[in-house]
């Protein structure tokens, strides 16, 4: 009995390590795929801030002019910086508050379904940015990434 669990032991924690292998390349497709979405999502914006505007307006949104080209800018620019993998977790962070506000302001029954019905939180256009914020924050960019360069430059230098 002891020998199998030990075997069993063993697998496991071989299926383990193997999947650890798999973060990094999962956290490259993660940040490549969503930030380009996002810094295309930001673009399409800016060049059409007079839209972005209309529709802040629309839900009250304190000044709306402004707000737009925040973060329509914000968008473009967050989305470059997760292709390049550098400032990751702030990115990371920024973009998750920048889709709380999201759902908060144009999406609001959605994100009160969160419990009541996950599959109106989830169908809501901000809940893959929302998800892909919060992989970025928790998980940190992966080693294929500009932050893990610098990362080890200055460990070297330390």
């Amino acid at each position: 009995m002891n020998t199998l669990l030990l075997q069993l032991r063993k697998l496991y924690s071989g299926a383990a390590k193997l999947a650890s292998y798999l973060q990094s390349p999962f956290l490259l497709f993660v940040r490549l795929y969503w930030g380009i979405q996002l810094s295309l999502n930001g673009w399409g914006k800016l060049h059409h801030l007079d839209k972005v505007t209309d529709f802040f307006t629309s839900l009250g949104i304190p000044a709306p002019g402004a707000t737009a080209t925040f973060v329509s800018t914000f968008e473009f620019l967050a989305g470059i910086l997760l292709v390049l993998g550098l400032a990751s977790r702030l990115v990371g962070l920024m973009l998750t508050v920048d889709m709380l506000v999201a759902y908060i302001t144009a999406d609001r029954e959605a994100l009160l379904s969160f419990v009541s019905d996950p599959d109106k939180f989830t169908a809501g256009a901000e809940y893959t940015l929302l998800f892909a914020g919060l992989i970025i924050l928790i998980f940190g960019p992966g080693l294929i990434a500009l932050d893990t360069v610098i990362d080890r430059y200055f460990a070297k230098r330390l």
